[in-house]
């Protein structure tokens, strides 16, 4: 697998020439059009969110479908990482140069890149694009691989409603967004239908534009401290690699983290923090890019909506800690919630 390295932004033009030198295959000819259907078949791509592979979270999950497919089916993986501070610009540089390469499908992971995959998969129209966490843009040549988050982040509430010791539990999410704010909505109510007196401690990182929240731990770590000086024993972040922060911060402390997106209790970066990990709520991206990859390879590529909840498994709550598999009672009241949920009597908010 070829991975493009990190780029300074430097303009559509001069990116793309940069990424086309390292993305690996061969350049389409001048029309836009797609390379052949075996190229295709046999070369896949993944442009990273903020953060980057190593995030510890959303883009190492979406490393891990890639990888799968280039273990499983013999695809040929290429990544591209992302610029610090970069533009929509930047993005079409980065998804054409991927196109242009041969790869099929091409994949940003992250609803950033939704601008960016409208116009480009235009110019590629025999290229499948997959876009994660995004259903804004669509296209017959767009796979949009969408989660029911908030389905996760209500079990995820339960468990800390029943884990905290003192009634009060923290959320932090990394950039106040519709997405984030599906993680908040469905976690505190899941803490609220649990324990109607808990106090859920809300924090988000950043605003947007500014994206930092989703890739500085310094952040999440400062947001988690401020959390448990005010009586916070249980503190979920979705953050991205800011997330990482927060969990540091609880473990130190001695206090329950909940991770999110890739189980994060068998995250080597996070090992050292492991034990403080209670659960991770996790989202299948991995197989949603697997999934992608393979329909194209296949030669009945994926397209429109394609969503992963709670019913499928494709949210969920990760149990890998066995002092979180020893606590049967928290167990017992997320396994039920789980059922209520897929069996309609519980029905999940999707913001606050």
């Amino acid at each position: 697998m070829r991975r493009i390295t990190r780029i300074a932004t430097v303009g559509i033009a001069s990116a793309a020439l940069a990424l086309s030198a390292t993305a690996c295959g061969k350049s389409s000819n001048e029309s836009g059009s797609s390379p052949s259907s075996s190229s295709k078949a046999t070369k896949a791509a993944i442009a990273y969110d903020i953060g980057g592979r190593g995030d510890q979270s959303f883009n190492d999950a979406a490393y891990a479908g890639l990888k799968k497919a280039e273990d499983e089916l013999g695809v040929k993986g290429a990544e591209a990482e992302p610029s610090a501070g970069e533009g929509d610009a930047d993005k079409v540089a980065r998804l054409t140069a991927l196109a242009r390469a041969g790869n099929n499908p091409v994949i940003g992971v992250g609803f950033a890149y939704a601008p960016a995959i409208e116009k480009v998969s235009k110019a590629y129209p025999k290229t499948t694009f997959g876009i994660i966490d995004d259903t804004s843009v669509t296209g017959p040549n767009i796979a949009n691989l969408v989660f029911n988050e908030e389905q996760g982040s209500y079990l995820a509430g339960v468990a800390a409603a029943k884990t905290s010791k003192t009634g009060t539990v923290g959320f932090i999410g990394g950039v106040e967004v519709p997405l984030i704010k599906k993680f908040e909505a469905g976690y505190t109510q899941g803490v609220k239908d649990t324990n109607p007196k808990a106090k859920v401690l809300v924090q988000y990182l950043t605003q947007p534009p500014n994206f930092d929240g989703f890739s500085k731990p310094d952040l999440g770590k400062a947001a988690a401290q401020g959390q448990l000086d005010k009586g916070a024993d249980v503190i979920y972040a979705a953050a991205g690699l800011a997330g990482s922060g927060s969990i540091e911060a609880a473990s130190t402390a001695g206090k329950w983290a909940i991770g999110v997106d890739s189980d994060q209790y068998n995250q080597a970066g996070l090992a050292k923090y492991k034990a403080q990990i209670l659960t991770s709520v996790t989202k299948d991206v991995s197989d949603s890019v697997f999934n992608l990859i393979k329909s194209v390879k296949d030669g009945k590529p994926q397209t429109g909506e394609i969503r992963y909840g709670l019913a499928t498994d494709g949210v969920g709550l990760a149990d890998s800690n066995p002092a979180y598999k020893a606590m049967t009672e928290v167990t017992a009241a997320v396994a039920k919630a789980k059922k209520d949920i897929v069996d309609g009597k519980i029905t999940v908010k999707t913001a606050p």
